[in-house]
């Protein structure tokens, strides 16, 4: 059984559920109990390589339980990686949890590789993956461009998708974008957003994905850890609703900072790839067929939560939660407590 953290404040132990328009019903926030936490810490049964398109090699592991009900866990960034923390979220005596570091990131390799590395890369990747260990349907949990990328695999291959657990809900629109890097959460990180700007001369600042594309690109290497350590720690300031200093410093490392900056730099400025700015939204309809829940932090500061209710909108049938304390990090308490209240609701093996 996970461990529970202790009981909420009064305010907080209580359903209350937005009724908006005739279809639109969101839970809201904690139920009358306590907050789950993570699984314990396990290990992995089994750790692999993948050959893919492109001249690269990806690294990907399993553990819980070999004959449990799959999962393949989407990490975010594009080009964060995935960690041992990402195993804890579902209970590993039922389910199989896959781990999956995508191109360029974690250790897969080439490290921070732009080559052949675009959403529809990544989504063959994951479809390769499956068949590679011989799943017929797998959940998919991911948050932030996890849930990017789960949208776009789910709207390719429906048939292959059992549920959706997705969190902290990133279309991918411009709009999102300019929300993050252009004005928008620097009104409320302005400390941190004034050193995202530092680097970059005034004249450019009208585009800083794009000022930010060129560093990240420099034949300079020096250039480029300059410049993605500074992207990488102005994102690592607004994760959560409460600054963390590890995580800053995490993400100020050199070589986590190369790979998260220059990957997703890569995606932003070539709007992800997608065919149109409201792509996953437009393909909405291609998941009729699939469970689905989401977890959104109310203070979401890097991916707001109008993207959650707009999603909401357009598949009907997903059942939306709301952390009422909690920005956009994995590991904020609420959304651990949500994810982990979904992972248990889908355990049972889909037919």
């Amino acid at each position: 059984m996970a461990r529970r953290h202790a009981r909420l404040p009064r305010r907080f132990r209580s359903v209350a559920t937005l009724d908006i328009g005739a279809d639109l019903s969101i839970f809201c926030a904690m139920s009358n109990r306590e907050r789950m936490s993570l699984y314990p810490p396990i290990e992995p049964f089994r750790q692999g390589r993948l050959t893919v398109s492109g001249g690269h090699d990806l690294y990907f592991e399993e553990s819980g339980n070999v004959r449990g009900k799959p999962v393949l866990i989407v990490h975010g960034g594009p080009g964060g990686g995935s960690n041992p923390t990402m195993r804890r979220y579902h209970d590993p005596s039922r389910y199989r949890i896959i781990l999956l570091d995508q191109r360029g990131c974690g250790r897969s390799a080439p490290h921070a590789s732009l080559e052949s590395n675009t959403t529809w890369h990544l989504v063959d990747d994951m479809e390769h993956l499956r068949r590679h260990l011989g799943i017929e349907r797998w959940q998919l949990l991911g948050g932030s461009w996890g849930s990017t990328l789960s949208l776009a695999y789910a709207q390719t291959y429906p048939d292959r998708v059992t549920e959706l657990i997705l969190r902290g809900i990133f279309l991918l629109r411009r709009a999102e974008l300019e929300w993050f890097y252009q004005e928008g959460a620097g009104w409320l990180f302005p400390e941190a957003f004034d050193a995202f700007q530092a680097p970059i001369d005034p004249a450019e600042r009208s585009d800083m994905i794009a000022a930010y594309y060129k560093r990240l690109t420099d034949p300079d290497p020096r250039v480029q850890v300059e410049a993605a350590r500074t992207w990488s720690v102005w994102e690592g300031s607004t994760l959560a609703l409460l600054q963390d200093p590890e995580r800053i410093r995490q993400f100020s490392i050199d070589g986590y900072a190369l790979a998260f900056a220059r990957i997703e730099c890569h995606y932003f400025v070539n709007g992800g790839f997608l065919k149109r700015d409201d792509q996953l939204l437009a393909n909405a309809h291609r998941l009729a067929g699939i469970k689905g829940t989401i977890v959104h932090g109310r203070y979401d500061v890097v991916t707001p939560i109008r993207s959650a209710f707009d999603l909401k909108a357009a598949w009907p049938s997903v059942d939306l939660r709301v952390v009422p304390d909690a920005g956009h990090a994995m590991t904020e308490p609420g959304i651990i407590h949500e994810l982990i209240a979904a992972t248990r609701r889908y355990a049972e093996p889909s037919g």
